[in-house]
């Protein structure tokens, strides 16, 4: 063999050496294991996250595979799916935010009562916004991928809610202790619990009643373990959660650069859109499921709407001046989330 020829096989094995690191890149596999604590039937499972998880496989040409784990069939409990995220436990997470109170103090400002109005799209993109601008350090150990809420909070209940009188002393399920405060200044006897735990509660009378907008209604059972539901004559809802779709940062940035634009392209603003339009979606259905069933599906007029928003709105007060105890600027912060939400809301 000759001299040149020699020299160019090395040269050549050397360049395929250095070529393999990228090859080996561009072919890379990831499984990532999501977990929630919702049945696969229900609107944000069905709606929102299977699709978002059949759209990151195909967009990654099948080199990302999404294991999809539903009502905790990881273990633990949905309090703490969050921690499951950040401690790699599982890769993503859905969840709410409530379920772990005096942590997400900042983006806890969304939760105040009449706060949201033009439903779960609209609210979802102005709380995303706003947690990106006011908040992003309650996420700083995960990678965010959207901040959403659910649409117009309201009450199903075993008796009617014909006025604010009549919710008084009933036990109904609240979802934060935001909302939990609320339902003490109404005079209700707020019973703190995950959504999936009410179905059983009101079975065997632990409640008379819950605070979930309608699209969960049908997956927890409502319309038939209760006959009425009541709604407020405002835009606004009565009570708004929140909720995160968020990923183990360590099983994100050890992601190929091309593989870490899947994900980019699935987060953000859009997203939590998405996921609000599969709310607003749901409403329908689980509105459309009550009136099916023959319930008293209820409006209070605007007196009767305002008498409980003024009751109510010590809750922000109250919100305000807890905040300054931990120092942060409760009152900007109202002001930022309303003026965000009224961006949207037009």
């Amino acid at each position: 063999m000759t001299y040149i020829r020699r020299t160019a096989l090395a040269a050549l094995a050397a360049l395929s050496t250095l070529a393999m690191p990228g090859l080996a890149q561009a072919q890379q596999t990831v499984t990532l294991r999501l977990h929630q604590f919702l049945p696969p039937q229900a609107v944000i499972p069905a709606q929102a996250i299977i699709p978002w998880a059949k759209k990151v496989e195909a967009e990654s040409n099948g080199r990302i595979k999404v294991q999809l784990f539903h009502a905790m069939q990881m273990g633990g409990s949905p309090p703490q799916l969050f921690d499951q995220a950040r401690d790699g436990v599982a890769d993503i997470t859905w969840t709410v935010l409530g379920y772990t109170p005096g942590r997400f103090n900042k983006s806890e400002v969304f939760e105040l009562p009449f706060m949201c109005k033009g439903g779960g799209e609209k609210c979802s993109r102005a709380f995303h916004e706003y947690v990106e601008k006011n908040a992003a350090d309650e996420f700083r150990s995960v990678k965010l991928l959207a901040a959403h809420t659910h649409g117009p909070g309201l009450f199903h209940t075993k008796k009617p809610v014909e006025g604010l009188e009549s919710l008084r002393g009933m036990k109904i399920r609240g979802g934060s202790r935001v909302i939990n405060n609320m339902l003490t200044k109404l005079g209700a006897t707020p019973v703190g619990m995950p959504v999936p735990a009410v179905t059983e509660a009101l079975s065997k009378g632990v409640i008379d009643g819950a605070t979930v907008p309608w699209e969960v209604a049908p997956s927890i059972k409502l319309p038939e373990l209760v006959k009425n539901h009541t709604s407020f004559a405002i835009d606004e809802g009565m009570f708004t959660q929140t909720f995160a779709f968020v990923m183990n940062r360590a099983a994100y940035d050890k992601l190929p650069a091309d593989l870490k634009k899947v994900i980019d392209d699935n987060a953000g603003i859009e997203t939590a859109a998405m996921f609000g339009r599969a709310m607003d979606a749901g409403d329908k259905t689980g509105r459309d499921m009550a009136v099916k069933a023959g319930n008293n599906v209820a409006m209070l007029d605007v007196a009767e709407t305002q008498r409980w928003r003024r009751t109510a709105s010590t809750v922000e007060s109250d919100w305000v001046k807890e905040m300054q105890g931990k120092n942060i600027d409760g009152a900007k912060l109202v002001s930022e989330a309303r003026a965000t939400i009224g961006k949207y809301a037009k």
